[in-house]
């Protein structure tokens, strides 16, 4: 379809992520097919709003996903303006407190990881709250050992930050490195230059445990940074969140910040 590549084409102009332009290129490409769309210059804010309000969402990530592909496409394509684009309601934010694993249970679990490659994968994850993507996409010369620092490259956002690096983890990659002699990516897939993001998912339930996924290795490290006393403008930065109120929200899971509270009664 040739307003579907106009659309990409778009994305990529206005410097959106590889992934974003892929997830929201689908949800666009749903709706042209689901709505049978023959011009799509005229399409209406109506019809997009009636589309999305009918949609069987399986989750608020996903409705999110959609609304976000569709306003773009008014914003860019229709050259829709603010007024209109206001019809486009997003959902009320969830409020879910996120879960961590015990602090012990996964230190306990990492050092007795034998393969050198899933060791270092949780363990590098785990340290400084890396998401997934973050792990999978990081060069062998985004580790600096000099000034012990790693640096994370166009992550969420296309922002680029840096992390400490500690000795332990050093040493972990190290090992890793001598057995597996990583090419340019530090972590290649067994097919692949990258190691893929389902294979650390599974790790994870491997090593870890089967209820736990790769993401609650960060929520797991910001809370534990948090319990040593680490300044939440510190965790900030290394979270690269934008807002000091997104890491404000693992005061709420810190069990040592709650054990402490004087209750009144």
């Amino acid at each position: 379809m040739k307003i579907l590549e106009i659309y990409k084409n778009k994305l990529r102009f206005k410097n959106y992520s590889k992934r974003t332009i892929e997830v929201y290129s689908h949800y666009f490409e749903q709706f042209l097919i689901n709505e049978k769309i023959k011009d799509a210059y005229q399409v209406s804010t109506n019809d997009i709003v009636c589309y999305l309000e009918h949609f069987d969402y399986t989750s608020i990530s996903q409705q999110n996903q959609i609304i976000g592909s569709l306003k773009l496409f008014a914003r860019f394509i229709l050259n829709k303006k603010d007024i209109h684009l206001k019809k486009i309601e997003r959902p009320k934010k969830e409020k879910k407190l996120p879960r961590v694993i015990d602090k012990n249970h996964l230190l306990k679990c990492i050092d007795a990881i034998e393969n050198k490659k899933h060791k270092a994968i949780i363990a590098l994850a785990y340290s400084v709250g890396l998401r997934v993507s973050e792990v999978i996409n990081l060069k062998i010369e985004d580790v600096d050992s000099e000034r012990m620092i790693i640096n994370i490259r166009q992550a969420k956002g296309r922002k680029d930050r840096i992390v400490p690096l500690s000795m332990k983890i050093l040493s972990i990659l190290r090992d890793y490195v001598r057995k597996f002699r990583p090419v340019e990516y530090l972590f290649n897939g067994q097919f692949s230059a990258v190691y893929s993001t389902s294979s650390c998912n599974n790790i994870v339930k491997k090593y870890i445990g089967e209820k736990y996924h790769f993401h609650l290795l960060r929520h797991s490290s910001f809370t534990s940074m948090l319990e040593s006393g680490i300044d939440l403008r510190i965790i900030q930065s290394i979270a690269g969140h934008n807002s000091s109120k997104t890491t404000e929200i693992y005061t709420h899971v810190s069990n040592n910040i709650l054990s402490n509270v004087a209750l009144p009664i």
